[in-house]
């Protein structure tokens, strides 16, 4: 069993878990549950800049990352820097993260925000609404195309984005489907961990442009955005670059003014 097959089972507990404590109607008398979303498909796609930062305190290949920053000071830094969205991780086991960490980061900015976690129910989906997520993600290689459709459509009738991530090409395949609207590539191998963005290249002309394509992992670098620019990508994941500095707003600011040619 690798880590994604451990993370996966564990999930389907935990949710079966929290169903036994918070019913349903709970989640939709949320104060959240109502408000407007904004959109995070559309900010990448008329955004010359396309960066989706990420909250991440750790990892199961990188172990901790960052235990020193506060929720709020991390998203508001990001918000001042000029980027796109906010990614914030809410599995706890793997990844030290909590569905409290998205509800401080709504709180703290008007940025659009995905909810980065391991779906495999709608009830988290429901979490998210009622969180203040504006969009989730969607992981492919955990999920048949029967539940990538189901999952996906029921975010749609919320008013929530759908952020899918695909590995490879025969997880692609699988998954076209009009419910969604951002394609993401993760360029990390999950058997090797190794990280290339060749993945996002090869993947690229395979991904109609309907939907916003999103590259995801390995991105540290101005050039590397530039170079995946020419291949249709407007939306670009950066999970531990930032996150691993002492300032992660300032590190994000410093990025996107050399983005932009300042």
């Amino acid at each position: 069993m690798n880590i994604l097959d451990r993370i996966v089972a564990d999930k389907y507990k935990e949710v079966a878990l929290k169903k036994q404590l918070i019913p349903v109607k709970q989640l939709e008398q949320s104060v959240l549950f109502e408000r407007d979303t904004k959109s995070l498909a559309d900010a990448l796609r008329t955004s010359d800049i396309g960066i989706i930062a990420e909250h991440k305190r750790r990892s199961p290949s990188k172990s901790v990352i960052n235990n020193n920053t506060s929720v709020d000071t991390v998203t508001k830094g990001y918000e001042n820097a000029g980027i796109n969205g906010i990614s914030v991780l809410t599995d706890g086991k793997y990844f030290g993260g909590s569905l409290d960490d998205l509800l401080l980061a709504r709180a703290a900015v008007q940025l659009p925000l995905l909810r980065k976690e391991f779906i495999i129910d709608a009830y988290q989906i429901l979490e998210a609404r009622a969180y203040g997520a504006d969009a989730i993600l969607l992981i492919a290689a955990v999920l048949s195309k029967d539940q990538i459709k189901e999952l996906s459509t029921f975010a749609k009738q919320l008013g929530l984005d759908v952020l899918l991530e695909v590995h490879n090409q025969e997880e692609l395949e699988k998954s076209l489907m009009p419910s969604l609207d951002m394609l993401g590539v993760n360029n990390r191998n999950l058997k090797t961990f190794e990280v290339s963005t060749d993945i996002s290249k090869d993947l690229s002309s395979h991904i109609p442009n309907d939907f916003v394509k999103v590259s995801e992992s390995g991105i540290s670098t101005v050039l590397a955005i530039k170079d995946l620019k020419q291949y249709g990508y407007q939306g670009f994941l950066i999970g531990e670059n930032f996150m691993k500095t002492e300032d992660p707003g300032a590190s994000a600011m410093e990025f996107v003014k050399q983005l932009s040619g300042q």
